[in-house]
């Protein structure tokens, strides 16, 4: 296993960072413990280069895991978890659900459909957000179905970005049935070809990012606003990603999209001042 030293990053190029800088700081340390713990996780898959490694490394990570939450760890990073989870009462299957799902790129490299796909984009992202959402707080169980759309269009966006640099390693998320309605082959893909195609096939994904994205829109109701406007913040921020693929006419092969700091900080002001001027008056 790696060193049990794993710290919680606080890396500004990040686009959790700036969504997260703004809770209070009890919430904000427990966010980034959550945010170290699958940062950690899904890097045992993407940095480990010995690739027999990567299922006995992540199956010790789930017995540490499980350690951790009986207090019979020596990984403080999974004590600070667990700690974290018996103070705002995360459920722990969250926390394997995430493995299971850095657990699919070890054995599935490509989806045939998106009811596939969708249920992968739920183990790695929409758990997170479920995590969040217990640290957040909220009034209402309709947070729940916000952040399963949330995490699912976040996760629809960093494949629709990273398509290019995923197929290099050997992964392509995009189903294998929206490829074949497109007449675009997992050939093209590989050799980077920018087609017609290709551009149909990037536009139906991202009208589908864009539906999960106005879904969690539509279920977060007025009075989990103020809970939830980190979450906001990123809702935000990959919004602005997804519109950019959109602008670039799809061309997510030639450069991996990206929106600059100072956009990112911006974003996070408006939402900052926007939050502090409507409660700071309630």
């Amino acid at each position: 296993m790696k060193s049990s030293a794993a710290t919680i990053p606080s890396d500004s190029s990040t686009n959790f960072y700036y969504s997260f800088t703004v809770l209070p700081k009890h919430k904000r340390e427990a966010i980034r413990t959550v945010y170290a713990f699958c940062r950690y996780t899904d890097d045992i898959v993407d940095e480990e280069p010995d690739e027999s490694r990567k299922a006995v490394l992540l199956r010790k990570w789930r017995m540490e895991l499980a350690n951790a939450l009986q207090n019979r760890s020596s990984l403080p990073l999974l004590n600070q978890l667990a700690a974290t989870a018996r103070r705002f009462n995360i459920p722990v299957d969250h926390f394997y659900d995430l493995i299971r799902g850095v657990e699919m790129d070890l054995t599935r490299k490509r989806y045939d459909t998106f009811e596939e796909l969708e249920q992968y984009c739920q183990l790695v992202a929409s758990s997170v957000g479920l995590m969040c959402r217990k640290i957040f707080g909220y009034r209402n169980e309709s947070t729940r179905e916000y952040a399963v759309n949330l995490g699912i269009a976040l996760q629809l966006t960093n494949i629709i970005r990273d398509v290019r640099d995923d197929a290099r390693r050997g992964r392509i998320y995009l189903p294998r049935e929206d490829m074949e309605r497109f007449g675009y082959t997992e050939e093209d893909l590989l050799a980077g070809r920018y087609t017609p195609e290709f551009i149909n096939l990037i536009r139906f994904e991202c009208e589908r990012a864009k539906t999960y994205f106005q879904k969690a829109h539509d279920v977060l109701k007025d009075e989990d606003k103020h809970y939830f406007f980190a979450a906001r913040i990123m809702w935000s921020i990959y919004a602005h990603i997804l519109r950019r693929i959109e602008r670039s006419n799809y061309n997510v092969l030639e450069r991996r999209i990206s929106i600059s700091r100072l956009l990112k900080l911006l974003i996070t002001i408006r939402y900052w001042l926007s939050h502090h001027l409507k409660y700071s008056h309630a």
